[in-house]
């Protein structure tokens, strides 16, 4: 935790406004490993599931299994930078410290957009859910409503953000457990609608594992890529953890079971009681399993889960957006009026910015409601593998570093060094190919293109008010968290 920051006069300042320290530590340990699991478990996962499956089939499960380890070494990497030097905005402020002023910047708005256009995903989401129940009520009315709800919760503290979080994220987790425990007892049993045809044959029996060929299985890794966003969000509650040091690594190492149960676990049980062809885009694979088992009610229960799965990310994203801009503004990147702090101790102004431009999202519901949630979830996908990139980097820079003794060495180095994070930069930029090749997801690219050319400009202008703003800047001295 910084005990100060150096503001962009040359000021060091150990006020709410200019500084970490006047965030709240109100973020537990129960809290922060349950905001781990939880960004694990999004709408990428319940409602995205279901156009993969129709892509990929059955081969989808090694897609997940594969990205859930190139995910495991950022988290890897991350954690080794937040145990050498715990702040909240990590990914911005260690882009700043190892790459230079420009991609601090750079990393920390381009974070920011993904939580927008994230938030923007899962109201859509969110409202395609509730349209389950209510399909006379109009998308956006719904999407509108949830942002008003969880713009006022973000406002109160980042105590109630956590115990909301906390709920959502053991609502995600129990009802996981019990999907995957009814499936198995379908499968293993031989009860209700689907035990007929339940069998693991039903993963090779209908055109094979890889039914769509190799090619079509690997051009889902980029809507893979999109359900594991979030997972980075424990980096971003180091500034509000009551202890990091304990907190964080217990988090990351727990990563991989979370993978392998609520992912691969997941989807390969669903797989198993209903064959790949009976699942469409646009339809929660869970949603549709639980209706083909036939349990009375089953299929509402789980849109109810997956509702809140959505409303979970979004709060989440509301929670990161307002944190980064406070941290760009603490660098000078962006107005200093966001690093006011309300007195609750959140960063309101940030918050209400960033909750205005995922109203966006809302427009989009209202405009183009078949397309709306694609159209956001690639530009979000683009602007976390930037994040993901950074990290990486970031982290090999430091390694370097440590080597040549110019750094202490973390407390919680990363299995492998810098050779896992090499391998991660090669597979996102393997990504970044086929999202290129695919002409549906192709026009996120030339979103992240115009919004590069903004923040140039951006950063130019800066500059040319403040030459400061392009220094590098040695870290401020950091306090023990005790």
């Amino acid at each position: 935790m910084t005990s100060a920051q150096v503001d962009t006069s040359g000021n060091s300042s150990g006020t709410s406004e200019a500084s970490e320290e006047g965030y709240e530590r109100g973020l537990g340990s129960r809290q922060v490993q349950m905001i781990a699991i939880g960004g694990a478990i999004g709408v990428g996962l319940f409602l995205g599931a279901g156009a993969n499956i129709a892509k990929a089939g059955p081969s989808l499960i090694l897609m997940y299994a594969l990205a859930g380890g190139i995910i495991f070494f950022i988290m890897r990497a991350l954690g080794e930078l937040l145990l050498y030097r715990p702040v909240s905005g990590s990914f911005a402020e260690y882009s700043r410290e190892f790459l230079g002023p420009f991609f601090g910047y750079f990393t920390g708005w381009t974070y920011w957009l993904m939580w927008v256009v994230t938030g923007m995903a899962e109201l859509t989401a969110a409202a395609i859910y509730v349209n389950y129940w209510f399909p006379s009520v109009p998308q956006w009315v719904t999407a509108l409503v949830f942002l008003v709800i969880l713009f006022g919760v973000n406002l109160i503290s980042v105590k109630v953000f956590g115990e909301l979080e906390f709920w959502f994220s053991m609502v995600k987790v129990t009802a996981l457990i019990g999907m995957i425990v009814i499936g198995l007892g379908v499968l293993t049993f031989g009860f209700s609608a689907a035990g007929d045809t339940a069998s693991v044959a039903n993963l090779y029996q209908f055109d094979g594992f890889f039914p769509k060929g190799v090619g079509s299985s690997l051009m889902t890794l980029q809507g893979v890529m999109f359900a594991y966003l979030a997972v980075e969000l424990v980096g971003v509650t180091a500034g509000e953890s009551e202890n990091p040091e304990k907190t964080l690594p217990k988090a990351i190492n727990t990563l991989p079971w979370r993978i392998a149960l609520f992912y691969v676990g997941a989807l390969t049980v669903i797989l198993c009681v209903v064959k790949w062809t009976e699942f469409a885009p646009g339809v929660s694979p869970f949603v549709a399993a639980f209706a083909k088992i036939g349990i009375p009610a089953g299929a509402g229960i789980v849109n109810f889960v997956v509702l809140t799965a959505a409303l979970s990310s979004c709060n989440s994203g509301m929670y990161s957006t307002g944190r980064m801009l406070r941290n760009l503004a603490d660098s000078g990147e962006a107005p200093a009026v966001f690093r006011r702090l309300s007195a609750s101790k959140t960063p309101a102004l940030g918050i209400t910015v960033s909750v205005l431009f995922m109203g966006i999202g809302v427009i989009l519901n209202y405009v183009v409601p078949e397309k709306a949630f694609g159209y956001v979830t690639s530009v979000a996908t683009a602007a976390g593998i930037w994040t993901w990139l950074m990290i990486l980097i970031s982290h090999v820079r430091y390694r370097r570093a440590v080597d040549a003794g110019r750094l202490p060495a973390s407390a919680f180095p990363a299995p492998g060094g810098a050779k896992c994070s090499w391998i991660a930069i090669v597979f996102l930029l393997f990504v970044t190919g086929l999202i290129a090749y695919d002409a549906d997801s192709r026009v996120c690219l030339y979103v992240m293109a115009g919004w590069a050319a903004a923040l140039g400009v951006g950063w130019l202008v800066l500059k040319n008010r403040n030459p400061e703003v392009a220094e590098r800047r040695e870290p401020a001295p950091l306090e023990k968290v005790s």
